[in-house]
């Protein structure tokens, strides 16, 4: 007769086994990494900071707000602390410096990314505006802010921007592949991206690490700006194109190199295949890229 219990017994010893096999396991006290599903409820936080009464069914007024946000503020820094903490103790050599610093520089850099928060409004406000006057089915900014995939990526990008720029490993990737799964935007959070930047549609957006991107950029779906190589070998070189202010990029252009700059004012038109920097105020086509 078939042993139930007896079966799951030693399915449980052989998924245990491969923990020790293969490795993977997160533990409590020994290499320690971050969580996904704390990470995104921090992410989902500071989006309700960023936008209050929009991203959660709460009723705040002018009462409420005071707490709501004071609330929210420390919650963010309590959970942000001990899972940049994780990040920072995993990924150091030096395990001295794991017990003496980690949690230090967590809570400094988490306090830190709060403090930013009004600024990241600040540009977030211009790439809500840029949506606003770039597609003219939008109704409204509430409508971009409610509904635009574009601008919810921006956000999330804004957010793991900040983290990566302050020496945060791993927690800006885990927030953009969030974003990119939600959203179908590939946006890495070590690319720099200037301010009113307009993603418009959005699915199958790709932009590397190493991009630079100016003001006034608009993009559509399916742009790619990405590396003419992969190698493991070039990870530390700008592998990304340049995009300078005022440019439009239509629909479903790959742009590559890291050596590539489009010019100020420039049109990419859609479906081209670019390798070679465009001079400023060029519309480049299909025809152009054929010659």
């Amino acid at each position: 007769m078939y042993n139930v219990d007896h079966s799951l017994d030693m399915s449980v010893e052989k998924i245990l086994e491969s923990y020790n096999k293969y490795g993977g396991i997160n533990l409590d006290e020994a290499n320690n990494f971050p969580n996904r599903e704390n990470v995104v409820k921090i992410l989902n936080d500071i989006q309700s900071l960023i936008f209050p009464g929009f991203r959660t069914a709460e009723d705040i007024d002018s009462e409420t707000l005071r707490f709501v946000t004071g609330q929210r503020v420390n919650r963010i820094i309590s959970m942000l602390t001990r899972e940049i903490k994780k990040a920072l103790c995993y990924s150091v050599v030096d395990k001295n410096f794991e017990k003496c610093h980690c949690f230090s520089l967590a809570q400094k850099t988490a306090c830190a990314l709060i403090e930013e928060i009004p600024e990241i409004r600040r540009k977030v406000g211009l790439d809500v505006q840029a949506a606003y006057e770039g597609d003219p089915a939008a109704k409204s900014t509430e409508e971009v802010i409610v509904s635009y995939p574009g601008l919810e990526a921006i956000v999330v990008y804004r957010i793991a921007h900040f983290l990566c720029a302050n020496g945060v490993p791993v927690i800006p990737r885990i927030m953009s592949e969030w974003a990119h799964g939600k959203t179908g935007i590939d946006i890495n959070p070590g690319a720099v991206i200037g301010e009113k930047f307009f993603i418009d549609h959005g699915t199958g957006v790709v932009i590397g690490e190493s991009c630079k991107i100016g003001d006034n950029v608009k993009i559509y779906q399916g742009v790619t700006l990405g590396a003419l190589s992969v190698k493991k070998e070039f990870m530390n070189k700008k592998r990304h194109p340049t995009i300078e202010d005022n440019v439009t990029i239509y629909a479903n252009a790959t742009i590559l190199g890291g050596e590539t700059v489009i010019g100020e004012g420039s049109t990419i038109g859609g479906n081209t295949w670019v390798t070679k920097s465009v001079p400023p105020h060029t519309v480049f086509t299909q025809s152009c890229a054929e010659k």
